[in-house]
C-alpha cells in the first residue's frame, strides 16, 4: 500500500520542482569595443574605443550545463584610415547579431562559462563632425564571436554577469570608391561586458 501511494504521489511532488527550474534567462550589459591596430594593403587602421554600448542576450539551457544564446549589441566608435594619400575618419554605428553555444560550470553561487559561435556585424557610417569621408556606405560582415565569463547568483532569479568576449571579423571598408580603405586582414576586437541577468 505504501509503495503504491509513493508511486502515485511522486509525480505530483516532482512537478513543482521541474516547474521551478529556470531554463531561460535574458540579460542586459554595458559594453566596450576595443579594436586593435590593423595594417595591410598599404592601409593602416586605427580605431577609438567605443564605451557607449549595450548588449542584450537571451539564453536557453538545453541541459544543466549547455545552452544556446542569441545576442544583439550596439556601440559606436571612430575608424581612422591612413594611407600614403588618404587620412580618413569615419564615425560609425557598430551592431552585432550573433548566436553561440554556451557551456557553464556550477560552483555554488559562481557559474563560470565559455561560449563560441557565428556572428554578423553591421557597421554604418554616421554623417557628423567626426566623419570627414564622403561617398561611403554600410558594411555587412560575417565573422565569429567567442567568450569566457562568470555569473554570480544574487538570488534564484538574478545574477551579475561579467565576460570577456572576442569578435573576429574582416576590417571594414565602408565601400569606399576604389577599395582604397581595404586592408584585406582580419582582426580581433576585445569586447568586455558586465551586466545583470534575469532567469525565468
Amino acid at each position: 500500500m505504501k509503495k503504491s501511494l509513493f508511486l502515485f504521489l511522486f509525480p505530483l511532488l516532482a512537478a513543482p520542482l521541474f516547474a521551478q527550474e529556470s531554463r531561460q534567462d535574458i540579460s542586459i550589459s554595458g559594453t566596450a569595443i576595443v579594436a586593435p591596430f590593423a595594417s595591410g594593403n598599404a592601409v593602416q587602421l586605427h580605431s577609438t574605443t567605443g564605451f557607449a554600448g549595450a548588449l542584450v542576450s537571451y539564453r536557453y539551457l538545453l541541459t544543466p550545463h549547455g545552452g544556446l544564446e542569441l545576442n544583439y549589441q550596439y556601440n559606436q566608435n571612430v575608424q581612422h584610415f591612413v594611407t600614403n594619400t588618404l587620412n580618413n575618419s569615419v564615425h560609425d554605428r557598430f551592431q552585432e547579431i550573433s548566436g553561440a553555444y554556451v557551456y557553464s560550470f556550477n560552483l555554488k553561487n559562481f557559474n563560470p562559462f565559455i561560449e563560441g559561435g557565428a556572428a554578423g556585424f553591421l557597421i554604418s557610417p554616421i554623417d557628423d563632425a567626426k566623419t570627414n569621408t564622403f561617398g561611403i556606405s554600410r558594411n555587412t560582415i560575417v565573422g565569429a564571436m567567442y567568450g569566457a565569463g562568470i555569473a554570480y547568483e544574487i538570488s534564484p532569479s538574478f545574477d551579475i554577469r561579467a565576460e570577456f568576449r572576442g569578435l573576429v571579423m574582416k576590417t571594414p571598408t565602408f565601400n569606399y570608391p576604389g577599395n582604397d580603405l581595404r586592408t584585406n586582414v582580419y582582426y580581433n576586437i576585445c569586447d568586455p561586458v558586465i551586466g545583470i541577468a534575469y532567469h525565468f
